[in-house]
Formats: structure tokens, C-alpha cells, sequence
């Protein structure tokens, strides 16, 4: 019997994540917000304490790749992966908070390259013990959950107070909590009529299939425009609709602003909402349909009570590509004065402020991520009440 394989994943991780570490700084150090950072390696930016137990915890994680793949390394990866994970963040806050004591007030302490190249390494690897392990989806969440509120209690701590990013936050704390609220309105209106229009089309694709060639040929087709082309095409028609209705102008509707915003989002978001909704009907066993028309049921019946609970689990994926495409795709509506997180991308941009850019990027991904991770934890549920 041969040996089970060493873990290359972990391999590859670890050695990213090193020569990161080696090549770039871990820390970035400017005079102001609007300057470019002069980078700080590791062992430039940590007190002794800090390194010591990076050090320690990845040598020990970098061995653990070298080791024959088991559950009880993949236990041990992921308990060392968040103790590392955790440990970086912090070390991130305190080294910031000795540098700004003898920086001018205008300094900037920023996060380098080589801290997200290895938090992205450590998420990947601890996905990757999750899955060696077979964790249910209610595991993950609780894994996940347990991260959050760690890194929640050291922000609320003050940790990371002297970091770029949350000066920029703090600067910008009344417009932050304006384009959140502005970035969910885009996303939750745009899912809610993409449903309300695509469900309906998706039964109509699967109760009728000729039907099916022209509905997805169009919806394709709609795919196929770059977004930034889609939003500046809505604007002449959405202006001319609002000079001749001023009605709909007084209500906001007009060429920029949230109306193209919704329209082009609903418009792309068709797509996985009708292709999955004909899909959860379509995989449906036709014997349990004819049983439940021999109870006398009626097609509402039939649809309520046996093909949307039996198909949820599929409507509930396209729900969650529809979601997480759509939260991103908001991000660039800010460019037709929708607003939302995109304000920040953009204002950044222009500015050459990177702290700025990601004050608007990271929540973004951290809501597309909560967005997948939770329908994810949904579909693992209804498929269990299925079984």
C-alpha cells in the first residue's frame, strides 16, 4: 500500500505565501494619503515578538504540507491557519499603531502586498482543510463565524485604528454608511424584479420548450454586452423617457442615476434566474408529477406544493449567482451616478488613493462572499430536508 499523498496544495500555498514575504513589504509606510508607500518587509515592520510567532506558526504550517494528507493534518492546517490568520491581522494594527507614534499626523500606514498575498494563501489552504476534512456547510458557517467575530473584536478594540484603511473609514464614516445602504438598495431591488420577471420565464422555457430558443437567445445576447457599454446605453432612452414623462422624472428616473443602474442589472441577472428555474423543473422525476396530478392537483398545486420545494435547491443556486454577480456589477453603476460602494473605487481611482479604493472594494468582496457562503449554507439545508 502506497503512501497517501502529501498535501500540495498546502505546498504551494506556503511557498506563495514566502516569497510574498520575501519580495514584497508587509507594510507600506507614506508621508500622506496621496503618496505612494515605501514598502516595510516583515521583519522591518513587527517588533520581535510578533515575528517570532509568525515565523514559528508558518515553518510549522509549511511542514505540515510535507506530512502525508490525513484528517488529523487537515485539523492541524486549520487550527494553525487561523491562529497565523488572526495573527497577522493583529500584528498588522499593533505595527501601524508604533509607527504613526513618531510618523507626522499626515502619515499613512498602510497594508502591503505580502499581508494580503498571505491571507489570501491562508484562505484558500483553510477552504481546502474544510474540504479534506468534509465539513457540512453548517460547519463551515460556524468556522467562518467564529473568524468574524474574532476579527470584529479586535477592531472594536481599537487594533486597527491606526491602519490606512480605517482612517479613510473614519474620514468617510456618514458617506460609508450612505453607499452601503445605497449599494444593498441597487442589489436587492435589481434580484427582487430579475425573480419577479425571470421565474416566469424559466416555467414558461420549461412548460412550453419551443418558447425556450428566442427567450435564451436574447438573454445571451444581453450577457454578451460589457457592462460599462449596457449602463451608457440606457442613458439616452431612460432621458428621453424622463423629458417625455416628467412624472417618471420627479419619481428619479432618468438616464443617470439608480433607474439605468436597475434596469441593467435586472437585464443581466435574467439569465441564471430563468436558466435555473427551468432547470429545477426540468430535474424533477415526471413520475412524481403524474402522481401528484392522479391526487388531483392543480398546476398551481403541482408547482407550489412538489416542483418548487423538490427544485429549491436549484433555484436557489441560480439565486446565488444571481446575487453575488450583481452585488459586483453595482460597483460600477457608481460610474452613472447610482452611487453605492463604487463611489469609493472610483474617487480613489481619480485620486490615486489606493486606502480609498479598497474602503469601497473590500466590503464589496466581504458581501459577495457573505452572500455565496450563506445561500451555499441554504441550498446544503433544503437539499437536507430533501433526503
Amino acid at each position: 500500500m502506497s503512501d497517501a499523498p502529501r498535501n500540495r496544495v498546502l505546498l504551494v500555498l506556503a511557498l506563495i505565501a514566502l516569497a510574498a514575504f520575501l519580495g514584497t513589504g508587509f507594510l507600506g509606510l507614506a508621508p500622506n494619503r496621496l503618496t505612494s508607500p515605501s514598502p516595510l518587509y516583515l521583519w522591518q515592520a513587527l517588533g520581535l515578538p510578533e515575528l517570532t510567532a509568525i515565523l514559528a506558526l508558518g515553518l510549522i504550517l509549511g511542514a505540515l504540507s510535507l506530512l502525508r494528507a490525513s484528517p488529523n493534518t487537515a485539523r492541524a492546517s486549520l487550527a494553525l491557519g487561523t491562529a497565523l490568520l488572526l495573527l497577522l491581522l493583529f500584528a498588522a494594527g499593533e505595527s501601524a499603531a508604533r509607527l504613526m507614534r513618531t510618523a507626522p499626523p499626515a502619515a499613512r500606514a498602510s497594508l502591503g502586498a505580502a499581508f494580503w498575498v498571505a491571507i489570501f494563501c491562508l484562505a484558500i489552504g483553510m477552504a481546502d482543510a474544510l474540504r479534506r476534512l468534509g465539513a457540512t456547510a453548517v460547519a463551515r458557517f460556524l468556522v467562518v463565524a467564529l473568524i468574524a467575530l474574532a476579527i470584529a473584536a479586535m477592531a472594536r478594540g481599537g487594533i486597527f485604528s491606526n491602519l490606512a484603511l480605517a482612517r479613510e473609514y473614519a474620514a468617510h464614516r456618514a458617506a460609508f454608511a450612505a453607499a452601503l445602504d445605497r449599494h444593498g438598495v441597487l442589489v436587492l431591488v435589481s434580484v427582487a424584479a430579475a425573480l419577479l420577471i425571470g421565474v416566469p420565464l424559466g416555467i414558461l422555457t420549461a412548460r412550453k420548450p419551443a418558447s425556450a430558443g428566442a427567450i435564451f437567445a436574447t438573454l445571451n445576447l444581453l450577457q454578451t454586452i460589457p457592462s460599462i457599454a449596457l449602463f451608457g446605453l440606457l442613458i439616452v432612452p431612460l432621458s428621453a423617457l424622463a423629458a417625455a414623462a416628467p412624472g417618471l422624472a420627479a419619481l428619479g428616473i432618468g438616464g443617470i442615476g439608480p433607474a439605468p443602474a436597475i434596469v441593467a442589472l435586472v437585464l443581466y441577472a435574467l439569465l441564471p434566474v430563468v436558466r435555473n428555474t427551468r432547470a429545477g423543473i426540468d430535474g424533477i422525476d415526471p413520475a412524481i408529477i403524474d402522481t401528484a396530478r392522479g391526487m388531483g392537483f392543480s398546476p398551481r398545486q403541482i408547482f407550489l406544493r412538489v416542483e418548487l420545494p423538490l427544485g429549491m435547491p436549484v433555484f436557489l443556486a441560480g439565486l446565488r449567482i444571481v446575487l453575488v454577480q450583481t452585488i459586483g456589477l453595482a460597483v460600477v453603476a457608481a460610474l452613472i451616478g447610482a452611487g453605492g460602494l463604487g463611489t469609493f473605487v472610483f474617487q480613489g481611482i481619480g485620486q490615486y488613493a489606493t486606502d480609498l479604493v479598497l474602503l469601497g472594494a473590500i466590503p464589496t468582496i466581504l458581501l459577495a462572499l457573505a452572500a455565496d457562503f450563506l445561500l451555499t449554507l441554504a441550498i446544503a439545508l433544503s437539499q437536507g430536508r430533501q433526503a
